[in-house]
């Protein structure tokens, strides 16, 4: 595990209604679903930064969704958006991880354990931060280096 930075790490997986939110031990081996916060009522970046804080967190991991096609969408602004304001109220390293596919295998994941796409809505998001985070993981493990993109708070 040459060059793994310990420390407990949040993942994010950004949605118009709901964020999940997972995390990982201070080791580093395994990701693990923690909440799902409701976009709508009272204030989604507080709590995350308020997980962060319970957690002892040393990162923050964002999912950015980017278009199959490699293009950028209202939803990767969205994901920035929600980045940059984690950032500037945490003080906690933030980094966005190029999500695609992690909804779709975080549902691929729940229908084979037998839940039904309606029956997992509730938790789905939770699902989707686990996989981004552990892929996170698995590149720094592999590379040596923290995957994805820093994000720089605004001044």
């Amino acid at each position: 595990m040459s060059g793994f930075r310990p420390g407990v790490r949040l993942g994010i997986d950004v949605g118009t209604a709901r964020v999940g939110v997972s995390r990982c031990d201070r080791e580093g081996l395994l990701a693990t679903p923690v909440e799902t916060v409701p976009r709508a009522s009272g204030d989604p970046v507080a709590r995350v930064v308020e997980i962060a804080r319970e957690s002892d967190a040393v990162e923050i991991v964002v999912g950015l969704p980017i278009s199959l096609a490699g293009r950028e969408t209202a939803s990767t602004a969205d994901a920035r958006g929600f980045a940059e304001a984690v950032a500037a109220a945490s003080a906690l390293p933030v980094r966005l991880l190029d999500e695609r596919l992690t909804t779709v295998t975080a549902n691929d994941a729940l229908r084979r354990s037998g839940r039904s796409q309606r029956g997992s809505r509730s938790i789905v998001d939770q699902v989707a931060a686990v996989v981004l985070l552990q892929q996170a993981l698995d590149v720094e493990k592999r590379t040596g280096l923290p995957a994805g993109q820093p994000v720089l708070p605004e001044e």
